[in-house]
């Protein structure tokens, strides 16, 4: 399980963004193209590690979680929601501040209520800047973090807490495939 993610990820290309070695991935960036079966074999995967007993939500983050909880959503039936980089001055609101390895700004979190059984889905996790936003986020908002999985790990980022993930890699002049969790 997990070839045709370990396939691409090993051939994908990189770009420098000052110091930082980005990858270029179908899972992380769009590009080239999002292959179904690449998407299928990443959800069935979070499937076989992710505890959904008794969830009411899937949480995801603007833009590149957003493709992976869709998929997660209509398989599990889970109603799903997207912590965005724009404010829609909903009530409610919650606004945080992340910072990550290449950029900072603002997300904001709607459609959490108290007491939410919710589930945390991302495409990656680098410096864990925008995962620690958005469990800051949640906890403010007083919902109940069961589970998160991503997608990608690159390195050892500290989150807060514990998470789970398909793949951690190392990137250098290309990306290596370090472990697969599955």
């Amino acid at each position: 399980m997990l070839d045709r993610l370990v396939h691409t990820l090993e051939t994908c290309p990189i770009v420098k963004r000052g110091e930082y070695n980005y990858f270029i991935h179908p899972i992380t960036d769009g590009i080239p193209v999002v292959d179904p079966a690449l998407l299928r074999e990443v959800c069935g995967a979070m499937l076989k590690v992710l505890d959904l007993s008794g969830v009411d939500k899937i949480v995801v983050v603007e833009a590149m979680g957003i493709h992976i909880g869709s998929v997660l959503s209509t398989m599990t039936d889970i109603p799903m929601t997207i912590m965005r980089k724009k404010a829609y001055r909903l009530p409610g609101e919650i606004a945080v501040h992340q910072t990550t390895g290449y950029s900072k700004g603002e997300l904001y979190l709607n459609g959490i209520m108290k007491g939410d059984r919710v589930v945390i889905i991302d495409d990656v996790v680098s410096t864990g800047g925008t995962m620690r936003a958005l469990l800051e986020a949640l906890e403010i908002a007083g919902a109940d973090v069961v589970d998160v999985c991503i997608a990608i790990q690159r390195g050892d980022p500290d989150i807060g807490r514990p998470y789970k993930s398909l793949v951690k890699i190392n990137v250098t002049e290309k990306v290596h495939v370090v472990e697969r969790h599955l």
